[in-house]
């Protein structure tokens, strides 16, 4: 993003200003590479004389006229996205006419065409300061104004915006600017309520559209034309219906947007985005080949969280970036709730919470990038770096232990208050405390400072003695906490007691009580027998780091992580053993054990494909080198088994299959696959469809069985915009030493486009052939300094993550990390993605030395 706006420039800037409209005119029909942009702006200003600058990122700008007078647009510079204004007047109205460019890395206004029929499509990624890339703007969250939109498309398209069109003129003989004669038609939306730019948008192409409507509300549904068969409207529509009904009953304030657009958009940068009324998706939401569960209740999970945003978030809107975590962490506790009490996922989706969510935070939690869910958002830098595993998954964990605090009615009427109070402005953090507080009762300063403003994730952990009959003479809860983020909280939880009896692993005591410092006693336990399985944090209500002691740890290797009767506590003990292997208390040998011994017992679908893909990742990383092989042996032929005696045309079956693909290496597994390719093996109700087919020529590319010219012969049967990336993915996993010079030479010449990058990205660093990335360690180190200041945000991230040496795992590649951050003093947000890539190589280097000890 361009102009890198600092805290300090927005509040100087929100201090001086107050936006009342936009009038925006865009001309789509003037070329492949720009678009005809022209924005009045009116707005006043509270020191007449001042000065100021608007945003407008990468624009060839024609004329600017500031109240009549035509601005000199020399000081214009289109790599800081500044347009100077100076001699403001108390009311002013700006006409900036500029052309834009379209974008491939999805930020701005992203241009795509489908090669399935040369369609063109277009949609907008604003977030977090891009609106400026297709119109001149204020370009921060707490200057909010109104809309209204004039958009000049080829004629056959939709265009889809915020609010609903008012009127569509066709023009059969339009000549642009700069344009041949072509039919065209001009749309134009009705002003819309105040929001904040980065939740405006455009999206604009042949889209196929279906429509519904629900309580009054206008319902559409829109992807690519090429898609339209794969479309699940149904299911799409009936969560959407679901998620409607539940948040006007919670939230107790209608919908504010009129219509409800979702679009499943291509090469989206994103999983999906809270525009106001025009909700953006990734387009792999469309199915366009058999899929689990799992993926379509993360489809669900996404749908509601976006929803959600439309009232936390759009409607009410933090005032600068520190709190991004109110609108991301409320939106994620609200979308599992809805699923919980008003969708068919049930109770089970709170397991998937615990299983995936938490497991996202812990990690993220204990890298030295580690921030306080209220973070600390000192430029437009900062802030593109902080949509992690803390602003999400923490900072929901933490909400849902608060509503255990409060109490959910009040929890939810202080909500209420809260939107009541700030509907259409901007907040902070103190706002929602202080209507919380006063429904509740409660004084939440301490609960803020210890959960909100402190970093790093405690351990909890069971401390006890017993007598010769195996009764607890004492029994405690020990809190821990690392020194350099020593902050021991306060915790809800709840200690279960679990017993083998029957065969089945079931709960014979609860206890809850409340958990502070470094030692609390449970005086409840005194007298009870020791159990097969201790669970502090049973019911999951608070968020920290689960300890098992040795007997619970051996009951869950022997077999009794099969015999539990409920998937929660299941899901909380792997977690737990998870863990504790990537904490090098548990070795790697033993964790797949677990796994090996438990993986058939696991009903819940998120929960398996999560601990298949930790199993192979340990093998990966974690492993002792010396038994990595025979590690993935045990793995890969346990899968295999799997494969075959699974449910036929289960989602249990494709999952095996899947893990299977990845992790595929041995001879006799790549026959296997091979087999299912070709056709000369089948499976009982296994269709090896499109996506299938990738998935298996992707892990035999891997395997070295096939190659380019088996790429380019799957690409012609499949000739999709899936089919590309698939292909880019699978041509940059050839296990020579040309394949991986030919990929990065693709990935830093930075002419791929967004999606595409990140897919060739990813068959670069294909974890089976670790030895073919050596070379590339210190390349990498020659790279990022110029590829962090010449590409896109976006793109730079990718890069930056994607392509950091976490497979040469070795204390040289921790030693350069540092030594580059020595000698070139990177950004800030930089900095911090190399200093989490060499922690990962630290981690895995302990659990190797862990793993290697256990031989």
């Amino acid at each position: 993003m361009a102009g890198n706006l600092t805290r300090d420039e927005a509040r100087e800037r929100a201090r001086l200003l107050s936006v009342q409209s936009y009038a925006v005119e865009l001309d789509l029909t003037e070329g492949e590479e720009r678009f005809e942009s022209v924005t009045t702006v009116r707005f006043t200003s509270t020191r007449p004389g001042a000065g100021t600058f608007i945003d407008l990122a990468g624009a060839k700008v024609r004329r600017a006229v500031l109240n009549g007078t035509e601005l000199d647009v020399s000081g214009y510079d289109p790599e800081t996205g500044r347009l100077p204004l100076t001699g403001l007047a108390e009311t002013n109205e700006l006409l900036v006419d500029a052309d834009c460019s379209y974008t491939r890395t999805g930020e701005g206004l992203h241009r795509f065409v489908d090669p399935v029929d040369r369609s063109v499509y277009l949609h907008s990624q604003f977030e977090t300061a891009d609106a400026h890339r297709m119109y001149a703007c204020f370009d921060q969250p707490d200057l909010k104004a109104t809309f209204e939109l004039t958009v000049l498309a080829p004629s056959g398209w939709e265009v889809i915006s915020n609010a609903a069109p008012d009127t569509a003129e066709d023009l059969p003989e339009h000549r642009g600017r700069h344009g041949a004669l072509q039919a065209a038609r001009r749309w134009h939306f009705p002003p819309t309520p105040v929001m904040s730019t980065y939740i405006t948008a455009l999206c604009a192409g042949p889209y196929h559209r279906v429509t519904s409507e629900h309580d009054g509300i206008p319902l559409g549904l829109y992807c690519r034309a090429s898609l339209a068969e794969h479309l699940d409207a149904e299911n799409i529509f009936e969560v959407t219906r679901q998620g409607f009904d539940f948040f006007h009953r919670i939230f107790g304030v209608r919908y504010p947007f009129g219509k409800y657009d979702q679009l499943f958009v291509p090469e989206f940068n994103a999983g999906a985005m809270e525009n106001a009324g025009c909700v953006t998706f990734l387009e792999n939401y469309i199915f366009r080949s058999r899929v689990t569960d799992a993926v379509i209740e993360r489809r669900a999970e996404t749908i509601l969280h976006e929803m959600a945003h439309m009232w936390f978030g759009d409607l009410v809107t933090m005032r600068w970036w520190d709190d991004l975590w109110l609108n991301e962490s409320f939106a994620t506790y609200a979308s599992v709730l809805c699923q919980a009490e008003a969708t068919r996922w049930g109770q089970g989706a709170w397991t998937t919470f615990a299983n995936v969510e938490k497991s996202w935070a812990y990690r993220q939690d204990q890298l030295p990038s580690t921030h306080p869910i209220a973070a600390d958002i000192v430029d437009m830098h900062a802030v593109e770096v902080n949509f992690d595993g803390i602003t999400y998954a923490k900072g929901a964990s933490v909400l849902k232990q608060l509503v255990a605090y409060v109490g959910l009615e009040n929890f939810l009427a202080g909500v209420r208050a809260y939107f009541n109070e700030h509907a259409w402005g901007n907040t902070t953090l103190a706002d929602l405390l202080g209507a919380l507080e006063r429904t509740s009762g409660r004084d939440l300063s301490s609960w803020s400072k210890e959960w909100l403003e402190t970093s790093w994730v405690n351990t909890l952990r069971p401390s006890f003695t017993t007598d010769p009959e195996g009764r607890f003479l004492e029994f405690d809860v020990l809190q821990e906490a690392p020194a350099d983020h020593p902050t021991l909280r306060s915790h809800r939880v709840a200690i279960g007691l679990y017993s083998l009896t029957g065969g089945e692993l079931v709960r014979v005591r609860r206890v809850e009580l409340d958990v502070s410092g470094a030692r609390t006693a449970v005086a409840e336990l005194v007298g009870e027998v020791q159990p097969d399985l201790i669970l502090i944090n049973d019911d999951d209500l608070t968020y920290a780091k689960v300890r098992l002691d040795e007997r619970s740890l051996q009951t869950l290797v022997n077999g009794g992580i099969t015999a539990f009767t409920e998937s929660l506590p299941r899901a909380l003990c792997w977690s737990a053993a998870w863990d504790m292997t990537r904490d090098a208390e548990m070795s790697t040998r033993d964790y797949l054990a677990l796994v090996v011994s438990g993986i058939r017992s696991i009903t819940d679908i998120t929960v398996m494909q999560t601990v298949l893909r930790q199993a192979r990742l340990a093998v990966q990383q974690y492993a002792d080198p010396a038994w990595r092989d025979e590690g993935m042996a045990l793995l890969t032929s346990t899968l295999r088994d799997l494969v075959v005696s699974a449910e036929p045309g289960s989602d249990q079956q494709l999952a095996y299959l899947n893990a299977l693909a990845a992790g595929a290496t041995s001879d006799g597994d790549l026959a296997f696959l091979r087999g299912l390719l070709d056709g000369e093996t089948t499976l009982e109700g296994l269709t090896v469809d499109d996506d299938l087919r990738w998935t298996l020529v992707g892990a035999l590319v891997s395997g070295g069985l096939l190659g380019e010219e088996d790429i380019a012969r799957e690409l012609r049967r499949d000739p999709t915009a899936t089919g590309e990336r698939m292909a880019a993915l699978s041509r940059a996993a050839i296990p020579t030493p040309e394949g991986k010079e030919a990929a990065w030479s693709a990935i830093t010449e930075g002419k791929l486009s967004g999606a595409v990058l990140r897919s060739t990205v990813m068959g670069f660093m294909d974890p089976n052939h670790p030895e073919l990335l050596e070379p590339y360690r210190e390349r990498y180190f020659a790279e990022i300094g110029r590829i962090w200041r010449t590409w896109t945000s976006d793109s730079a991230q990718n890069f930056a993550n994607g392509c950091y040496p976490a497979l040469s795992i070795s204390p040289e590649t921790v030693a350069r990390t540092q030594d580059f951050i020595s000698a070139e003093e990177p950004p800030h947000a930089l900095r911090r993605l190399l200093l989490e890539g060499a922690d990962g190589v630290g981690r895995a280097l302990r659990a190797r030395a862990r793993d290697a000890s256990q031989a």
